[in-house]
């Protein structure tokens, strides 16, 4: 077991460059056609332009008529269909399965079972038009792996920004509670000591860990939740100085940090500590809303999955006291989603993907505008908003010259009908086609 350890954290250490791609893409030209083009930053369309990609990045945007293509240039004519940026979902759990509530499965599966089910996980993602995703709790070190396994090109998905488990109190969201001493979940001699951390001390030795083994964004529980044993979602768990201590360390070492917070108290205690985003936010306040906007910092909240986890997760083992938590909370989280709208906060698209099934992200555009955003502040917060969040703003979040060739296409028109999105029926990544079900 020592050997597949150490075998296991080898490869979670050889994280590649976001932009990096061993295979060398081909600097075959290809030019889309289609009706019009989304533009991310104005939140309108742009209509009569061509975009011509060269290897996996955008070269040019210009009017049809005016494409000098070569002779050996894939022309792809969508025809009257709508071209958008890839979708970014800032908040995903690419190892998790939506069919398995059952606490049997906390002691029955081992990180295998989610490495596998996180490889079908992605594609799915992908072919739904999420390009890009931020993968913030898998098992040790697991989006780690699996966004190198991308990079090479050995495994289908998006690109992925990578956390490590959540980082948890003794106790906390991200622990085992409420069940004997004697019982562990453990494959490897020190997994622990990657997601438990009690005091500042620990939770930078923590954090510092994280980062050895090559993780993009750090992830830590600021207070409890919903689908865990023992603890109270509004409850603080980390203190302001565990939490300023974590977001020191993590931009210390060039990662940004993203903090569960469900709790008013909690939210509030992320944001003084100076962390990137807040995930779930549900039991927000007004001086939340007030400090959120004050330091910039972005609410991720995922008002979706309330359905899924109320109607099917229960058929899926889903204990009465995960039930009766998601059901205290998930109205109040819709509403408070409206209150931060209301009051300016910046806001980057997250699902919770895993909750509910991987591959039906979009679902969760029809509920932000339902909660007070149009349809093209929806979508700018899974582009321009998430990009910006992500820190990855030169080659993700719209489509513009020399960003990645990240590109979708819907048939109908998100704008007046957001549902459109969840019917992609064109996926390009890095000037790769995954999926072309468009029909003249």
């Amino acid at each position: 077991m020592k050997r597949i350890a150490i075998v296991f954290f080898m490869c979670a250490a050889a994280a590649s460059a976001w932009s990096q791609t061993p295979v060398a893409p081909s600097a075959k030209i290809t030019v889309i056609k289609a009706r019009r083009i989304f533009d991310a930053h104005a939140g309108t369309y742009r209509e009569g332009l061509a975009v011509v990609i060269e290897g996996e990045r955008i070269k040019q945007i210009a009017p049809s008529g005016s494409i000098n293509a070569p002779a050996d240039a894939i022309v792809i004519d969508l025809g009257s269909a709508t071209l958008f940026p890839g979708l970014i979902d800032c908040h995903t759990h690419l190892g998790s399965r939506a069919d398995r509530y059952d606490e049997i499965y906390d002691f029955k599966d081992t990180p295998f079972q989610s490495a596998f089910a996180a490889v079908i996980n992605a594609r799915k993602t992908l072919e739904a038009g999420f390009t890009t995703v931020r993968d913030v709790g898998s098992a040790p070190f697991l989006a780690v792996d699996l966004r190198n396994s991308i990079n090479e090109g050995f495994v289908v998905g998006p690109r992925i920004v990578a956390s490590g488990p959540g980082i948890s109190i003794t106790g906390g969201h991200g622990d085992l509670n409420n069940y004997s001493p004697q019982t562990r979940v453990i494959m490897f001699p020190d997994e622990r000591d990657y997601s438990i951390a009690d005091g500042v001390d620990q939770v930078r030795h923590v954090v510092r860990a994280h980062m050895k083994f090559g993780v993009d964004v750090i992830k830590i529980h600021s207070t409890g939740g919903v689908l865990s044993r023992g603890d109270q979602p509004g409850a603080p768990q980390y203190t302001l100085e565990e939490l300023r201590a974590a977001a020191e360390t993590a931009h210390m070492g060039g990662r940004k940090i993203a903090a569960h917070a469900h709790g008013a108290q909690g939210i509030k205690n992320a944001i003084l500590a100076g962390i990137d985003s807040v995930e779930h936010a549900s039991l927000v306040d007004d001086e939340g809303i007030r400090a959120a906007k004050e330091k910039g910092t972005y609410f991720v909240m995922d008002i979706y999955n309330d359905d899924y986890i109320l109607q099917e997760a229960p058929k899926f083992g889903l204990t009465k006291e995960k039930y009766d938590k998601e059901k205290a909370i998930g109205q109040l989280q819709r509403d408070n989603f409206a209150k931060a709208v209301r009051g300016g906060v910046k806001m980057a698209f997250g699902t919770d993907a895993g909750v509910y099934p991987h591959g039906d992200n979009a679902k969760q555009f029809r509920y932000m505008v339902e909660y007070g955003m149009t349809p093209a502040q929806a979508i700018q917060a899974a582009t321009v908003n998430a990009a910006d969040l992500l820190g990855r703003t030169n080659d993700v979040g719209s489509i513009q010259v020399g960003k990645y060739a990240d590109i979708i296409a819907v048939g109908g028109d998100p704008l007046r009908v957001i549902t459109e999105l969840e019917h992609v029926n064109f996926v390009m990544k890095g000037g790769v086609i995954y999926k072309n079900q468009i029909t003249h």
